[in-house]
């Protein structure tokens, strides 16, 4: 399922974070970040507020509190509702009143979206049931053992369904959030907030939460001479085996080193390095999509163009028009 695109020139998406004390104030600030006011080097598109349970002073995890005026109600004139973090002590349920609130908001149309911890809110509510999840690798297993129903995944960075998306924790939280972004306004839109804060636009979400150091061959079994191998061969055609081929491996023994290493297949792994590249050749170049195709590996201007809308939600001309308007801006 795919995000509803929100055109440029609509009223601005409305952005409500559901804040519970002790607030984490990196998950709060990361959404500050993508969805509040960037001032003239970046058009409005989002109106971000805050809401809470019981309005008034709001505990946070590093001893201040946050004045929060807005109550539960907020939530009825949310387009998304983001819960950024959960931080209660395991087994605590999550009030009863919260529950209601973002379920009657799911079933007005409004997306919802879980931050680290927040997860557990939206799978109180019920909106994960028989759903992949991501949450925190510290949490998943009480969240698994807690909501039997949801497929918890510990390892990816964010997983969105579009009427739900939720995300590992801490700097995943601002991944889903530039992700969300990106599929709402277009990807240079979301490159232009992630310039803003210094970082790049976003990590693909099947990639690892954390990397696990690779636990069997020696330095020479890097893959570091594989991907520069294929980094210089872009333009053509490699197979799983050609690669395992030019490794002296076997292709399970190659998938295996990329997942340990990279957390994801050899064939994704060179798909991303195209898209990347046909995203440059777009920025940077005139050229047609046919010759971007065929310079990228692509093979067709319609491969590319399925395989470009299946990882950025865009075509290669609205990409491309937009990233020229973004810099023009």
């Amino acid at each position: 399922m795919t995000l509803r695109s929100l055109p440029a020139a609509t009223a601005p998406h409305r952005v409500v974070a559901l804040l519970q004390p002790p607030q984490s104030t990196f998950l709060l600030a990361c959404a500050t970040e993508v969805f509040g006011d960037h001032g003239p080097a970046v058009p409005a598109r989002y109106a971000f507020e805050v809401c809470t349970e019981l309005p008034g002073p709001v505990r946070t995890q590093v001893g201040y509190d946050v004045l929060v005026t807005a109550g539960l109600d907020a939530l009825e004139r949310a387009e998304t509702v983001l819960v950024p973090g959960w931080q209660q002590p395991a087994g605590s349920e999550v009030a009863p009143a919260v529950v209601a609130a973002v379920r009657r908001a799911h079933e007005r149309g409004a997306r919802i979206v879980g931050l680290c911890s927040g997860a557990f809110v939206l799978a109180a509510a019920g909106l994960l049931d028989g759903r992949r999840a991501a949450t925190h690798w510290t949490r998943a297993t009480e969240l698994a053992a807690r909501f039997p129903l949801v497929r918890v995944d510990p390892a990816v960075l964010y997983v969105d369904h579009g009427d739900v998306a939720t995300s590992a924790g801490s700097a995943a939280g601002a991944d889903l959030c530039l992700h969300l972004v990106s599929a709402d306004q277009g990807a240079a839109y979301a490159m232009r907030i992630a310039r803003q804060m210094v970082m790049p636009p976003h990590r693909e979400g099947c990639q690892l939460q954390y990397a696990e150091l690779p636990t069997a061959g020696p330095v020479a079994d890097s893959l570091a001479p594989l991907l520069e191998w294929l980094a210089g061969r872009l333009d053509q055609p490699v197979s799983v085996a050609e690669m395992a081929l030019r490794s002296q491996v076997s292709a399970r023994t190659l998938t295996r080193r990329f997942t340990e290493q990279l957390g994801i297949s050899p064939g994704r792994w060179l798909l991303d390095r195209r898209i990347a590249a046909t995203r440059a050749l777009l920025e940077e170049t005139d050229l047609p999509v046919e010759t971007i195709a065929r310079r990228v590996g692509l093979s067709s201007a319609v491969n590319l163009r399925r395989r470009f809308h299946e990882a950025l939600r865009t075509t290669p001309a609205a990409y491309r028009r937009a990233f020229r308007s973004a810099e023009a801006g």
